[in-house]
């Protein structure tokens, strides 16, 4: 059944790439990729091929990098794909497209849902300091991730998670949910379940401003910011006009001893920044222009930055 099912894969970045590679590997039969079109990558600017377009080369896998899918998908009736399955393609994918494949279109979510509909998922479930977290492959309809629920996998998460740890389990969970259900869904076997509307929650995209992180914040919300963006893109205030990067931090106390923003001390729990409702232990941090490090060795570089205040 794996070879006679002709997939129709939608995705562009690592984790979508991580799954593609995932279900080649387990001989499924992938007759093509819809991709993103490749973009500059560093401060150079050379033009690389997304992370999946990079597996697909190497599978011989055909290539389609559409500008806007809505407006020019003809071309997938001639793919002829059985199934489509779509993990971070980046674009709303047209109805008239999920309709092509005889077996519908199933997508790779990284939320319980219906928890964190929406863009910025794996994000949210670290800013809002969750426990749990996990993936739930489901349809695809034309209203955002609101399709029938094939099968959920949780993901206990630890207060030293972040954005970056969480993503890779995201991808090996992903992976794995959608190989446990697709032989069965083939099939026929599975029906799915309809999303409760009533427990819908929705998360939007990550914004440039809210990677400043807010001193407005209570120190769980602060903590909560830090995980959600770190490594990638990183949270910061400023120093003096410069990004200083909050890599990851742990609330500390309920004390107010100094100015909100102010370092107030630090000690063997870290640097010591002062917020509203208490202070919070600043553990990884790192300097515009310069690598990310503990901050016992950044603070013997740095001398002079207790007493400073951050905006």
């Amino acid at each position: 059944m794996k070879k006679e099912t002709r997939i129709l894969f939608m995705g562009t970045p690592e984790i979508a790439s991580h799954i593609l590679e995932g279900l080649i590997n387990a001989d499924y039969n992938i007759v093509g990729l819809i991709a993103q079109q490749d973009k500059p990558v560093g401060r150079k600017g050379i033009i690389e091929p997304v992370p999946t377009k990079k597996v697909a080369m190497k599978y011989n896998i055909p290539v389609y990098q559409v500008a806007k899918i809505r407006l020019d998908y003809e071309f997938v009736k001639e793919i002829n794909p059985d199934l489509i399955i779509t993990c971070a393609y980046g674009q709303i994918v047209p109805q008239g497209l999920l309709d092509i494949p005889r077996l519908g279109s199933i997508n790779v979510h990284g939320s319980l849902l219906p928890k964190y509909r929406g863009a910025s998922p794996i994000q949210q479930a670290l800013i809002n300091n969750d426990e749990v977290s996990g993936v739930t492959i489901m349809e695809m309809i034309d209203k955002m991730d609101a399709g029938k629920m094939y099968l959920k996998k949780e993901i206990p998460l630890t207060k030293d998670d972040n954005y970056t740890s969480l993503y890779d389990k995201m991808k090996q969970a992903g992976l794995e949910a959608l190989l446990e259900m697709l032989p069965d869904f083939i099939d026929g076997k599975i029906e799915g379940e309809e999303q409760d509307e009533s427990l819908v929650t929705f998360c939007k995209k990550i914004s440039k401003e809210e990677e400043h992180l807010s001193l407005d914040s209570t120190c769980e919300q602060f903590v909560g910011y830090v995980r959600g963006l770190s490594y990638t893109p990183g949270g910061y205030l400023l120093d003096n006009g410069q990004i200083f990067k909050i890599l990851k931090a742990e609330k500390l106390n309920s004390l107010i001893h100094g100015q909100i923003g102010e370092i107030v001390k630090c000690d063997k729990f870290g640097l010591v920044l002062q917020l509203k409702d208490g202070q919070v232990s600043l553990l990884e941090v790192q300097k515009q222009g310069k690598n990310k490090m503990d901050y016992k060795s950044f603070v013997n570089g740095n001398q002079n930055f207790i007493g400073k205040v951050l905006k």
